[in-house]
């Protein structure tokens, strides 16, 4: 009973562990939440910070420099879209924001929305980066 315990407390300690470390680090996804989930859980961390990173890594993962570029420097529509929801990263736009591609790069999205530049992944409408 008191190894389960051990078990389960070190389980829950390296997907939290991993979560944040995704999250913060350079070493984004699958890679950075096993590295951290091994460090706090050993092998069994290092499998479930693997999983925990991969779902926060391909979610919070930075487009590239290039998209980031044209999307800030894009001409604004005249049309101004404004709505109630926040802006998040990991959430969709609303249905009524029209996003329009990234000329060059198929694979990004882009919307100007409460005066705010965002670039979302085009077939789930999810907020990839919000562009101060």
């Amino acid at each position: 009973m008191f190894h389960k315990v051990i078990v389960s407390a070190a389980v829950s300690a390296a997907l939290t562990s991993g979560v944040a470390f995704a999250q913060s680090s350079t070493v984004n996804g699958a890679a950075g939440g096993a590295v951290t989930g091994a460090i706090v859980g050993g092998p069994v961390g290092a499998a479930v910070g693997g999983v925990a990173g991969a779902v926060v890594g391909t979610v919070l993962d930075p487009p590239p420099q290039k998209v980031v570029t044209y999307v800030r420097e894009a001409p604004a529509p005249t049309a101004r879209v404004v709505v109630r929801e926040k802006i998040v990263v990991g959430d969709p736009l609303p249905e009524t924001v029209v996003v329009t591609p990234v000329p060059e790069n198929p694979k990004y999205s882009y919307a100007i929305v409460n005066d705010e530049r965002v670039i979302v992944e085009p077939s789930s409408r999810k907020v990839i980066q919000v562009i101060n």
